[in-house]
């Protein structure tokens, strides 16, 4: 039995996705609306990309982990750099996420908060909205302190790990569409 190549994706309206023939969206993950995905982004089971009142942008070579939440406001675009690490269960509305940066797993990202290069968000962190991570910094807890990169030596050994990140889940991804069956 072949399962489906892709997860769900719909139009509203006059709002239709613009999905690149490179992107891997995986079954179980839903895409609607005015919603952007770039080349070799990868976006796994149980993801919603909800474009239905704003817009959505992933950039290039990024993966949007298993169970996260992207939407965006009438107001707020939601706008996702170039190979960003987006972990399992984030929550993402109305937020800026430039290249590079790494959210970690369950974190929620409000309203105009704009996490900069190569950045990162610790698991579970809350930003409320408006907090600016600068690049290179990380938050941590609830709600979010930003901290700063405390060695800047580390800022390019960084940067490598989380490319690093990004190319290992779209290896992935290109697997699961070469293998990726149904069993009856």
């Amino acid at each position: 039995m072949t399962a489906p190549a892709r997860g769900l994706v719909y139009a509203l309206g006059d709002r239709v996705p613009r999905i690149h023939p490179d992107t891997f969206v995986a079954p179980g993950a839903l895409v609607a609306g005015d919603v952007e995905l770039a080349e070799h982004v990868s976006v796994w089971p149980g993801c919603v990309l909800r474009g239905d009142y704003g817009r959505i942008s992933v950039g290039r070579g990024t993966n949007v982990q298993d169970g996260t939440v992207i939407h965006a406001t009438e107001d707020h675009a939601t706008v996702i750099g170039e190979e960003v690490v987006v972990g399992h269960g984030v929550r993402l509305e109305g937020c800026t996420v430039e290249d590079l940066a790494l959210i970690g797993m369950n974190a929620v990202l409000l309203h105009e908060v704009v996490v900069g290069r190569g950045a990162v968000v610790a698991a579970g962190a809350v930003l409320t909205p408006r907090t600016v991570v600068p690049p290179g910094a990380m938050a941590r807890g609830v709600p979010a302190r930003v901290v700063p990169l405390e060695d800047e030596s580390l800022r390019d050994e960084r940067l490598a790990a989380h490319r690093d990140t990004s190319t290992r889940y779209w290896a992935n991804a290109q697997r699961w569409m070469r293998e990726m069956r149904a069993v009856e």
